[in-house]
């Protein structure tokens, strides 16, 4: 067993168990998720792009990897931490084995570590910078870890450059990537819509020109803003196109119309997070993977409703538009991983669209 070290912007440096690349000197944002299950769709969302992602569940590989459940071809965290990775994977759908996928990816990977210290530290701390590497780093070099600067600007690095379709028989929905989980393709083909993905870039002039039945603004990582030219983008098409957004989407959608957001002490990442539907008291367990959240202190004198709350931090998880037919929520009703709960909303997207037809 190859030792492998996740030094802390603290300057705490946890030793651990080498797998996946081969090789280690990678800098990201250390953040954790408490689902229990899907870590490879959580691997291959482009929301952890730059992040070293560690899973509080004890043991992670049990499953493989298939072909099935990756969120994008290729994972962009910058690395992984975990309590223990799976000897043998037993699943009928398996490919490969996890330390095996991300060797092939160039992913490093850490275990043996304890996974509950660091979450308790994360939870104290609030979110931190770390590095995963394979020589016992000097006192110079741990120190340097806080200089190093976190990526920025994710979008640019995930989304896609140019428009491509997924095919349908249904109303037209345009989505823009601004970091797409292929899982939201999956919920809007199983309602036969016929799909256009376009670039993050694209302009209300353009998107007006295909004359699209409705717009999702997708999921995506980072700061929302360092995404200022979607907020023109939204401007110009509520109010003319129905639309929904979905965790980076929803906090755009929120800028755009002149709320403000913030960075959380640690985020939600994870499959377990309970939401409240103000208006019903629906409550949906949820898919979540977010850094960032909408400040319900901005929402005064806009023309934002707030829809749906997080029941542990009473956190804004939805809004409506007051006047036209637009709806966001923060979390992530296409699920995988975790809950279905909350697929409903995107009938509710149909259903809006087809209302606004018929208006």
């Amino acid at each position: 067993m190859t030792a492998r070290y996740l030094v802390l912007e603290t300057g705490q440096v946890f030793t651990g168990v080498a797998f996946g690349a081969a090789q280690a000197a990678v800098t990201g944002e250390l953040v954790f998720t408490t689902g229990m299950t899907g870590y490879q769709e959580s691997l291959t969302d482009p929301s952890f792009c730059g992040q070293l992602i560690m899973f509080t569940y004890p043991l992670i590989g049990n499953c493989g990897i298939n072909r099935d459940d990756s969120e994008a071809i290729d994972p962009t965290c910058a690395g992984v931490v975990v309590r223990e990775v799976a000897r043998l994977a037993s699943n009928w759908r398996q490919r490969q084995p996890l330390a095996d996928f991300l060797r092939q990816k160039e992913i490093p990977g850490i275990s043996e570590v304890d996974t509950r210290e660091l979450t308790k530290l994360i939870r104290q701390a609030g979110t931190l910078k770390a590095r995963l590497v394979d020589e016992l780093p000097t006192p110079a070099q741990i120190e340097a870890i806080s200089a190093t600067p976190l990526a920025r600007n994710q979008v640019a690095q995930v989304a896609t450059t140019k428009a491509y379709p997924s095919p349908g028989k249904g109303y037209n929905i345009a989505v823009i990537d601004f970091g797409l989980k292929h899982s939201i393709l999956r919920q809007l083909a199983a309602r036969d819509c016929d799909v256009i993905v376009l670039p993050a870039t694209t302009t209300a002039a353009e998107l007006l020109a295909l004359a699209p039945d409705g717009v999702l603004l997708s999921n995506g990582p980072g700061d929302p803003q360092d995404v200022p030219a979607a907020l023109p983008l939204i401007r110009g098409i509520q109010g003319k196109i129905p639309l929904m957004g979905i965790c980076l989407g929803h906090q755009l959608f929120a800028l755009a119309n002149g709320a403000t957001t913030f960075k959380m002490k640690f985020g939600h990442r994870g499959g377990n997070h309970p939401v409240r539907e103000i208006a019903t008291g629906r409550i949906d367990f949820t898919s979540q993977n977010h850094g960032f959240a909408v400040d319900p202190a901005s929402l005064a004198g806009t023309d934002l409703l707030v829809t749906h709350e997080e029941l542990n931090d009473q956190t804004i998880e939805g809004l409506r538009h007051r006047r036209y037919p637009a709806f966001s929520v923060q979390f992530h009703p296409d699920a995988t991983p975790g809950p279905h709960d909350a697929t409903h909303l995107f009938d509710e997207f149909i259903e809006m669209i087809t209302a606004t037809k018929r208006a």
